[in-house]
């Protein structure tokens, strides 16, 4: 008897009869993966063509002391759209190359600001930024934290977020009337702060705004996944060739800055050295009648479900050093799934003959990236950079 969704109800017998969970019972080498990987989530015309050597026009707007660490904003072009904003952080006077670290912002259903929302920059943290980072990220600013262990961080704003934001006014109007109607309630998984009035609407008109996205990466021949993916590897490209840097770099974030890392380390090679995803991590099958709709379509590149789950593609460049950070009680991700993709990520690189290379540790409490969480992924990276 098939199971009885709630989310599909009358259409519950859709899932025993559609293709993608038959094909993923069965685990997919990690190299079928790759190959997968570089088909789905490659977008045309970045990584494989003027932009393959690292982002356009990079200018250094502006540089600033503080807290012990030297911050530089930078601007660049990823060959469409807004230039890119972000922020070089390191320790003030540091002598000599550093390991790399590529911070990666989430999604939070929160697209007003991008890489403020987890880095200290030169002017103060707004109040709305001092409460998501104590929502999700007990107050701190964790990409500075990570600069003063002795990295160069990268932060970049991506596609859809702060810098590179699609405008309130450029959005159809339908999508303008619903962000007045809808403020204060969607996205399903904003903080529970306060947002100020003109950052709620455009929060809210931006969550309807990703489906419209997705639709148009499709007649362009392309996913939101794939978009943002060739964007940091623009952004890690540039990080490697910094003077300031050695060869070693590294990726993290939490939730859709967790699906960052784990779809940058899917599509990049030894350029990478090490991913940490932190928050964004479960089977696709345990998502149905749970978590679908709270999750960004960055989880769901299409072509990928029907031959693949979410834990082989961030699996599937094994042996390379993989950290994944679970939270038990996380609202976006259940127990089971997480476990389950603990398993399956722990199978890949048993497969690979480097069963030590993977890390997958769990924490008590709902979705975030606290300072234990932090504390721990710090050392991991320290112990990979080092």
């Amino acid at each position: 008897m098939s199971a009885s969704y709630a989310h599909l109800g009358v259409y519950s017998d859709w899932a025993a009869a559609a293709p993608g969970p038959a094909a993923r019972a069965a685990r997919p080498a990690a190299g079928a993966v790759r190959r997968l990987a570089g088909q789905t989530l490659v977008a045309p015309g970045l990584s494989r063509g003027a932009g393959a050597q690292g982002p356009g026009g990079v200018q250094v707007e502006r540089q600033w002391s503080a807290d012990g660490l030297a911050g530089e904003e930078i601007s660049y072009s990823v060959g469409y759209g807004p230039r890119t904003r972000a922020w070089v952080i390191k320790p003030a006077g540091a002598v000599g190359p550093l390991p790399g670290v590529l911070a990666l912002h989430g999604h939070d259903g929160f697209k007003y600001y991008g890489k403020e929302k987890i880095a200290d920059g030169p002017q103060p943290a707004q109040p709305v930024i001092a409460a998501l980072r104590r929502h999700y990220y007990q107050g701190r600013a964790f990409a500075n934290d990570l600069a003063r262990l002795g990295f160069v961080v990268l932060v970049p704003d991506v596609f859809g977020w702060g810098s590179r934001r699609f405008p309130l006014a450029e959005m159809p109007p339908l999508i303008q009337r619903l962000s007045e109607l809808n403020a204060g309630t969607v996205p399903p998984d904003t903080f529970p702060g306060e947002v100020p009035g003109d950052i709620a609407r455009y929060n809210a008109a931006a969550w309807h705004h990703e489906h419209l996205i997705e639709k148009y990466c499709a007649l362009l021949g392309t996913t939101l996944a794939a978009v943002i993916a060739d964007e940091d590897r623009l952004a890690l490209r540039y990080l490697r060739a910094r003077p300031d840097t050695t060869g070693q770099a590294a990726s993290i974030g939490l939730s859709g800055g967790g699906c960052r890392s784990a779809l940058l380390r899917a599509t990049t090679g030894d350029e990478l050295t090490a991913a940490a995803v932190v928050g964004m991590m479960g089977s696709y099958d345990s998502l149905l009648d749970h978590n679908v709709i709270d999750h960004t379509w960055m989880l769901f590149p299409a072509g990928l479900a029907a031959r693949a789950d979410w834990p082989d593609l961030a699996a599937c460049r094994a042996p390379a050093p993989l950290l994944v950070q679970y939270n038990r009680d996380d609202e976006l991700f259940t127990i089971a799934g997480a476990q389950a993709a603990h398993e399956r990520i722990t199978a890949h690189y048993a497969d690979a003959g480097a069963p030590d290379a993977y890390t997958g540790r769990f924490y008590d409490g709902p979705h975030k990236f606290d300072q234990a969480m932090q504390r721990d992924a710090f050392g991991w990276l320290t112990a990979q950079l080092h």
